[in-house]
C-alpha cells in the first residue's frame, strides 16, 4: 500500500530527490546535445557524473517505494530537468548554425549589411512562387543568430529566416563579432 508522508524529514528527502533528479536530467540533456555535436570529452564527463547521480538518487527512491511522494518528485525532477537542460543549452549556444534568408526584393541590401558587420555570406539566386528571390546563407556561431536576425529584419521585415544546427567539418571563413 502506498503512503503519502508529509513529515519534515520526508519533505526534505523529497526536495533532495527533486533537486538531484533535476540536476541529473539537465546534465543528461546537455550530454545528449554534446553527443550530437561530437564533443567526446564533455559527453564522457557528463555521462560519468550523471550515472553517479542517478545511482545515488534511485537508491534513495527505492529505499522507500511505498512513499508516493518520493516517486512523484522523482518524476517531476526528471520532467523539470529536461526543460532546464534545454534552457541551459540555449543560453550556452555551443556550436554552429546555418542561417538561410529568403528575400524577394532586398537580397543585395541584406548581403551588404551582413558583410558590413563582418559576416561571410553566400547568395544563391532562386525562383520562388512569385518570381526571382535571393537565398542568402551564412554559417555562424549559434550565439550570433539573434544579431543576424535583427540585422536582416532592419532591411527586410518580411524576409523568411531559418536556422539549422550544423557540425563544422573544416572551418572556412567564420567571421563576425
Amino acid at each position: 500500500m502506498y503512503t503519502f508522508q508529509l513529515t519534515q524529514e520526508s519533505l526534505l528527502i523529497a526536495l533532495f530527490i527533486f533537486l538531484i533528479r533535476l540536476i541529473s536530467t539537465s546534465l543528461d540533456t546537455l550530454r545528449l546535445i554534446f553527443t550530437l555535436r561530437s564533443n567526446k570529452i564533455w559527453v564522457w564527463l557528463l555521462g560519468f557524473i550523471n550515472s553517479l547521480i542517478w545511482l545515488l538518487t534511485i537508491a534513495i527512491v527505492l529505499s522507500d517505494t511505498k512513499n508516493l511522494l518520493n516517486v512523484v518528485v522523482y518524476a517531476a525532477g526528471f520532467a523539470t530537468g529536461n526543460v532546464t537542460g534545454m534552457w541551459l543549452e540555449s543560453k550556452l549556444a555551443i556550436g554552429f548554425a546555418e542561417i538561410r534568408v529568403i528575400s524577394s526584393q532586398w537580397g543585395a541590401a541584406i548581403i551588404d549589411v551582413l558583410r558590413e558587420n563582418d559576416y561571410a555570406v553566400t547568395e544563391i539566386p532562386a525562383r520562388g512562387k512569385d518570381g526571382m528571390v535571393s537565398v542568402i546563407t551564412c554559417s555562424v556561431k549559434r550565439k550570433q543568430i539573434q544579431q543576424i536576425e535583427e540585422l536582416v529584419r532592419e532591411v527586410d521585415e518580411k524576409a523568411f529566416i531559418t536556422t539549422e544546427d550544423v557540425v563544422a567539418v573544416r572551418r572556412g571563413i567564420l567571421r563576425g563579432k
